[in-house]
């Protein structure tokens, strides 16, 4: 792995150009790499590495699904406002706004489940840390579920955090991202043993994830969980809150999603080794296609020739 800075090397500026200022070099928390617009920028540096969550949302297909997902909320909306499409179908002005509100319905089902999954990811991160609750979050009612279960959680699986919300990378693959939270188990340990019948060291480290959406033993939880644990597991650096940059610890092979909802929640064990990282590496490279690439082979139409000479040609 290289480092984000080269120190040294300096030579003379090109004749008729200006020599650059020298970037300085951050410190403290800016050496953290911070997420913009589908990237971790490394402050300092001209270093860019492509997000693991937008690697995963541009370059993994997500089939029929997503289709009948947004056709059944869409369904559903129309179903419980009748009274309101059937009268604003009678008045060209409100049959427009009211067709422009039912086609948004899934867009708006998944901001609001967004919001909810940064809201719980927030208190979990207060709780790991042992920070104060944001005071608004804690007063709201509808995240009071989730934060119940999650202390269960902890408390029945007898759970120790080693970090949380802790920003990773690969300089090498050029990718970053931010793990929900690295732990310690016996009973994690002992059960994962047994599922996969193979030996777990009692004290080893875990990638976990959260997940919020779905419904409790029906899903919510995606196999592209695995694929982003595996990126995770496979960063070669890691960064700590006051920014200090150290080698990702080693992990066991197989992570643990805790699908949390109002109604309880699930642990879910997923596989994140070698050929999983392998075909994360297939997505971003998919992903590399979809938002480059694929936008610059197509091209506009051809016309015919206008004079004799460029047809002869």
């Amino acid at each position: 792995m290289t480092d984000t800075t080269v120190a040294g090397a300096i030579t003379a500026p090109a004749a008729g150009r200006r020599s650059r200022k020298p970037k300085s070099e951050p410190t403290g928390t800016d050496r953290i790499p911070k997420p913009s617009q589908g990237w971790y920028r490394v402050k300092g540096t001209d270093l860019k590495l492509r997000r693991v969550t937008t690697i995963l949302e541009q370059g993994c297909s997500k089939g029929d699904a997503l289709t009948f997902w947004a056709g059944n909320i869409t369904a559903e909306t129309a179903m419980d406002n009748l009274p309101y499409l059937v009268s604003s179908s009678l008045y060209p002005d409100q049959r427009t706004e009211a067709y422009d509100w039912l086609r948004r319905a899934h867009t708006r089902k998944k901001d609001e489940r967004a919001e909810v999954g940064t809201a719980v990811h927030r208190l979990i991160e207060s709780k790991v840390l042992g920070t104060p609750m944001p005071e608004e979050l804690l007063a709201d009612d509808e995240l009071a579920p989730f934060l119940s279960h999650f202390l269960r959680f902890v408390e029945e699986w007898q759970v120790e955090f080693e970090a949380s919300e802790m920003v990773v990378g690969n300089e090498e693959e050029g990718y970053a991202g931010t793990l929900d939270y690295l732990l310690r188990s016996r009973l994690i340990a002992a059960a994962l043993a047994v599922y996969f019948a193979t030996e777990v060291p009692h004290d080893a480290v875990f990638v976990g994830d959260t997940k919020t959406g779905g419904e409790l033993d029906v899903k919510g939880v995606y196999p592209e969980a695995a694929l982003q644990m595996a990126a995770y597991r496979k960063a070669k650096a890691a960064w700590l809150r006051d920014g200090t940059k150290v080698p990702m610890p080693a992990t066991f092979w197989a992570g643990v999603v805790l699908h949390l909802r109002p109604e309880g929640y699930r642990l879910i064990p997923a596989v994140a080794d070698d050929a999983v990282f392998e075909a994360f590496l297939t997505v971003k490279r998919n992903a590399e296609w979809t938002s480059g690439l694929s936008k610059q082979v197509i091209r506009p139409a051809l016309t015919l020739p206008t004079n004799a000479e460029e047809k002869a040609a």
